[in-house]
């Protein structure tokens, strides 16, 4: 695949790395660096390629010639990921999607930016995913079902159809969601969780026995990062 757009990828971690295989085999983009917050500098080059400090990226990569994936996981439900994101953003940055030439996607579904979606997963049509989304591998979503932004969706979680995942939602391995079922923003289902009615904001469903704890649990929000 030819390669016709330039991509800093933000972060060094593992996600990071896995997103510079896909992006680099399977993408129009050409990665040509990584970024990192400085107090996070740990390494000054990465599978041959400069990681440099963000606070100072835009110095020396022209933002106007490069675009930006920020590959970090769910860290304080998505609010790491979240952060960079803005902040690339206003640096002048333009922010890159990926999707799986191996992923169904339906051709009426509705990407946001800066998502990406991994291998075998089937978006069915009128889905509709919100920006900064993460899709991992080998994941259902139903038809007529929303994903809001700021979601991370882990591997084989079944999303059922009309169903909403609010905003800042961590789904994990394995979960069921049922059709017809709203998820407030900021919830944690837990892996192997079977989802079978609404779902209050900030809560915890935990594993098989689908039980939600609701407001006992804050998530240690950081308001000043939203």
């Amino acid at each position: 695949m030819s390669k016709k757009r330039k991509l800093v990828i933000l972060g060094d971690s593992a996600f990071a790395q896995i997103a510079y295989e896909y992006f680099t085999h399977d993408s129009e983009y050409e990665v040509v660096a990584f970024s990192v917050e400085e107090a996070f500098l740990k390494q000054n080059t990465l599978f041959g390629l400069p990681v440099v400090a963000f606070e100072s990226l835009e110095k020396q990569f022209e933002p106007k010639e490069h675009s930006f994936f920020a590959a970090l996981v769910y860290t304080n439900l998505n609010r790491l990921r979240t952060r960079l994101y803005r902040a690339a953003k206003e640096k002048g940055f333009a922010p890159a999607s990926y999707i799986s030439s191996r992923a169904f996607v339906w051709p009426n579904v509705e990407v946001g930016e800066h998502c990406f979606i991994f291998e075998n997963n089937v978006v069915q049509p009128f889905v509709k995913l919100g920006t900064n989304v993460v899709l991992w591998s080998g994941n259902h979503i139903g038809h007529h079902s929303t994903i809001q932004d700021h979601c991370f969706v882990a591997s084989h979680a079944v999303i059922s159809g009309f169903v909403t995942v609010g905003q800042g939602c961590f789904v994990g391995v394995n979960a069921t969601v049922a059709n017809n079922v709203l998820i407030g923003k900021d919830c944690v289902i837990g892996a192997g969780a079977l989802v079978m009615k609404d779902v209050a904001e900030d809560s915890i469903v935990q594993g098989a026995a689908g039980e939600a704890r609701g407001n006992a649990r804050r998530l240690n929000r950081v308001k000043d990062d939203l």
